[in-house]
């Protein structure tokens, strides 16, 4: 028994276990007991590399819901939110219960989900790695010592790698399984050694439960400039929000999962989870000095055993290499992970047919259909299958996190849009000159130097132009920027082989938001774009 023990411990949650139980502990000694259990090995510098096996990512398609009377409204269900009956659920919790009773060592952190302490909830995790305990103890929000002896969580999650499901017994998939029962404010993971699962099951249970208290859930980074003007970048993965967000300029408020609420743009997280692949000192310098640090954990990351210096251009375990550090080890970072409400709504998409300009201004109803179209696109090579670009449509820019109907988020965002006169741009950090295969990438500096006009205001006194496919407002000029790259067509070397490309996204844009348009308001379906091929 510690100062760090909480008195409210596993037995009083029914869980009956003989193992050695380590309450809240810190960094160093979770480093410590990774490196002696072989969970991982240091680097030049200090950071923890582990390996996280079979499972490199998330398993979207072993992640379940228990349909019962309560969510079975509220939730909603199809392809993204599937159902698990409770009685498949009691017999995994059952299961995994006995599991913990046979483990000799168990590790248990007491954190919060959500940096606003009226907008929080009270998080019990337990776990048999150590690494672990200190991924989830560095992703989310550490309580003050003071609160660890008195803390009662309202959700506990129970996460064990070396589990195998069954899915005659469990109503599973396969053997890996994350499973949520918001009745029994229960998740369980089980079967994959990827860390990720746990902090996104946190974020999938703030999704759930703030639109209730009337605050906006967000899958997106935001930081704060030097006028106290908060911005909010929204953005699947690969797309630059974590990039884009730490800039030296402004104050990171935080990388990935944040709620808006009347008063507030607030960080879930206390930590960050940055991809590591091709990661670059140079446009990157913030996030790259984490990867030189002790307690940084680096998943899938290629180091030479006997230099132990890591080499993040080789994908050979993972194009998904994966960094998670305390949020304060970016120099810049909100000291409270709070700033005020949004001046600025970025919408970042990876555009791989090079359709998109590299900015557009969007009026609050573009944006609400740009957030409920959630694109961006997948590139050949990055996933087994995919030899020419494909398009991709996550709603709300997160839909495997997004429980309720993407409507509720979708108003939700669009409302206080228009109560705030926020400006919404759409960036496209994507490709120009051509699709994937013949343009390019979209400078880095490019975008950077858009996203500061924009940002600073000067934007806005910019001569714009309708785009003739997608009706959004493009730049003409910007200082410093060369005006060609702002028409994306006139970057093409074959203009109608443009045309044909921007028919065919319009087309999955209107065929994508079908399931969306009797949710919405007129002035919604009339942002729909619309392909116009020139005379």
């Amino acid at each position: 028994m510690t100062s760090r023990t909480p008195a409210f411990g596993l037995a009083e949650q029914g869980i009956a276990t003989d193992a050695e139980i380590h309450w809240n502990l810190l960094g160093a000694p979770l480093v410590e007991r990774a490196l002696a259990a072989g969970e991982g090995q240091l680097a030049a510098g200090g950071p923890l590399v582990v390996a996280t096996g079979d499972h490199t990512g998330r398993s979207a398609k072993d992640k379940f819901i228990v349909r019962d009377a309560e969510t079975e409204a509220s939730v909603w269900w199809g392809a993204t939110n599937k159902g698990m009956s409770p009685a498949h659920f009691a017999a995994l919790k059952a299961d995994f219960v006995a599991a913990l009773a046979d483990r000799k060592t168990l590790y248990a952190q007491d954190l919060f989900g959500g940096s606003h302490p009226d907008h929080r909830v009270a998080v019990r995790v337990i776990t048999e790695l150590a690494w672990h305990s200190l991924f989830i103890r560095t992703m989310l929000v550490r309580p003050d010592d003071a609160e660890l002896p008195g803390f009662r969580p309202e959700y506990t999650m129970i996460d064990l790698p070396r589990f195998v499901a069954d899915p005659a017994r469990h109503g599973c998939r396969s053997g890996t399984v994350i499973a949520v029962n918001f009745a029994e404010k229960l998740i369980l993971i089980g079967g994959t050694a990827y860390a990720g699962e746990m902090k996104k099951s946190v974020f999938g249970l703030l999704n759930y439960l703030l639109p209730e208290q009337g605050i906006m859930p967000m899958h997106c980074s935001a930081n704060i400039g030097p006028r106290g003007d908060t911005a909010i970048f929204f953005g699947l993965s690969g797309t630059g929000k974590t990039t884009l967000s730490a800039d030296a300029s402004r104050t990171l408020i935080g990388d990935d999962e944040h709620g808006w609420s009347d008063t507030a743009v607030f960080n879930f997280e206390g930590g960050c989870y940055a991809k590591m692949i091709r990661l670059s000192a140079d446009a990157e310098p913030e996030i790259f000095a984490t990867t030189r640090r002790f307690g940084t954990v680096l998943e899938n990351v290629v180091m030479d055993p006997e230099t132990r210096q890591l080499d993040l251009d080789d994908a050979t375990l993972a194009e998904n290499s994966r960094g998670s550090y305390p949020i304060d080890f970016i120099p810049n970072a909100s000291a409270d992970n709070m700033g005020p409400v949004p001046r600025n709504v970025v919408m970042l998409t990876a555009d791989a047919y090079g359709v998109l300009p590299p900015i557009a201004k969007l009026t609050p109803d573009q944006a609400m259909y740009h957030f409920l179209s959630g694109y961006t696109a997948r590139v050949a090579g990055t996933e087994i299958g995919v030899t020419e670009p494909e398009a991709t449509f996550s709603t709300c820019f997160g839909a495997p996190f997004m429980p309720r109907h993407p409507s509720v988020y979708g108003n939700l965002l669009k409302e206080r849009i228009a109560r705030g006169q926020v400006d919404c741009w759409l960036v496209n950090t994507g490709w120009t000159g051509g699709k994937y295969g013949v343009g390019h990438r979209m400078p880095i500096k490019v975008t950077r130097a858009l996203l500061n006009a924009a940002l600073d205001g000067s934007l806005n006194a910019a001569e714009f132009r309708t785009d003739p496919n997608f009706g959004f407002a493009v730049p003409v000029r910007v200082p410093g920027v060369d005006a060609l790259i702002l028409d994306p067509r006139a970057t093409w070397p074959d203009a109608a082989a443009y045309d044909d490309m921007a028919a065919k996204l319009v087309d999955q844009f209107v065929a994508n938001f079908a399931q969306f348009a009797e949710h919405v308001d007129e002035g919604v379906r009339q942002s729909a774009p619309r392909a116009t091929l020139p005379a």
